[in-house]
């Protein structure tokens, strides 16, 4: 009787050391930021082609590591979550773990407490490898050697808004885009000037074959040497192969091939030449009646020069104050 008890021991003790065993390899917790993340290995969890599934989501992207955000990429998050409501919008960060828990969304929102009200933006993980795969763009990917790129940043986030629109579709936005209002087409490309075609906003069904054109002359005609060689210069190169375009009429909007092109007044109503309008003080503030989003050419300010101010009465105070007033709160 004893050697029976002492043998039901040794099982039980082997029973709960496996049950601890298998817990630990399966609940694992790591610090982001000053946040959290537990890890499960063993629970279904939210991916990207779950939330993005309808091809109607609005898609922004953060090729850095930083998990800390300025106020111009929040406000662009929080504009486009309250001019689309009834669509997902997906902020994919490479700074971000991966998803092994069922409460990652929660954890995340966590982070970005000025975004955590809006339920339609979700957080993902940024891996190139993931969405390079099944396009032109994995070779080349797998070839390049970021240390000798030196634009590595830009060409990649050119490269990943093809391949994220490729596989899922919807609205391309550059993490410096203000939203206004509903842009009324489900495919169309914009002109940044009377020549150039922009790459800062864009939308296209899933696996548009405007889309795998421009993955192709991505890595054939590659030169990431120059800038915006693999960004507007290529949309414009893939444009003229597409059609012969029509010039614009003051603000309308013209067709390439079955594409809409949108007139340059829909997102660049201020070029880029005049980017520190922005941050002026206007006697008159301008109604943007023509247009969807405006672009705030992010890069030129990339050194920080120019800030949005509390109380300064800029105009992009103004932007912030009406089209994403919790990321102002938050200022």
């Amino acid at each position: 009787m004893k050697k029976y008890l002492n043998v039901l021991t040794i099982l039980v003790l082997l029973t709960a050391l496996g049950f601890l065993t298998r817990f630990h390899s399966t609940h694992t917790k790591y610090l982001i930021g000053q946040f959290i993340f537990t890890e499960n290995k063993s629970l279904n969890v939210l991916t990207p082609g779950d939330v993005l599934s309808e091809g109607n989501g609005v898609i922004l992207l953060e090729i850095s590591e930083r998990m800390n955000p300025p106020p111009l990429v929040l406000c662009s998050i929080e504009s486009a979550a309250r001019v689309y409501p009834e669509r997902p919008v997906a902020f994919f960060m490479k700074g971000l773990p991966d998803i092994n828990s069922t409460d990652y969304q929660a954890q995340a929102r966590r982070t970005f407490p000025t975004l955590s009200s809006y339920e339609n933006i979700y957080f993902f993980p940024l891996r190139m490898d993931e969405l390079y795969a099944g396009t032109p763009l994995l070779d080349w990917y797998k070839k390049v050697n970021p240390k000798k790129e030196k634009y590595w940043i830009h060409v990649s986030s050119d490269g990943l808004r093809f391949a994220s629109i490729w596989k899922y579709g919807g609205l391309y936005f550059d993490a410096d885009v203000i939203s206004m209002r509903p842009i009324p087409h489900k495919n169309f490309l914009a002109a940044e000037t009377l020549s150039v075609c922009s790459s800062s906003v864009f939308g296209l069904n899933r696996h548009h074959s405007f889309t795998w054109k421009c993955m192709e002359d991505f890595v054939k005609n590659y030169k990431g040497e120059v800038w915006g060689y693999q960004g507007p210069s290529l949309f414009t190169r893939i444009m003229k192969q597409w059609c012969v375009l029509p010039p614009f009429k003051n603000t309308e909007d013209v067709t390439c091939g079955n594409i809409p092109y949108l007139n340059p007044q829909r997102f660049y109503p201020i070029p880029w030449g005049a980017w520190k309008r922005y941050y002026d003080v206007w006697e008159e503030l301008p109604t943007f009646n023509n247009s969807y989003s405006l672009h705030l050419w992010n890069y030129m300010n990339r050194n920080n020069e120019k800030i949005v101010v509390v109380g300064s009465n800029t105009l992009v105070e103004h932007l912030f104050q009406h089209y994403c007033p919790t990321t102002y709160a938050s200022l």
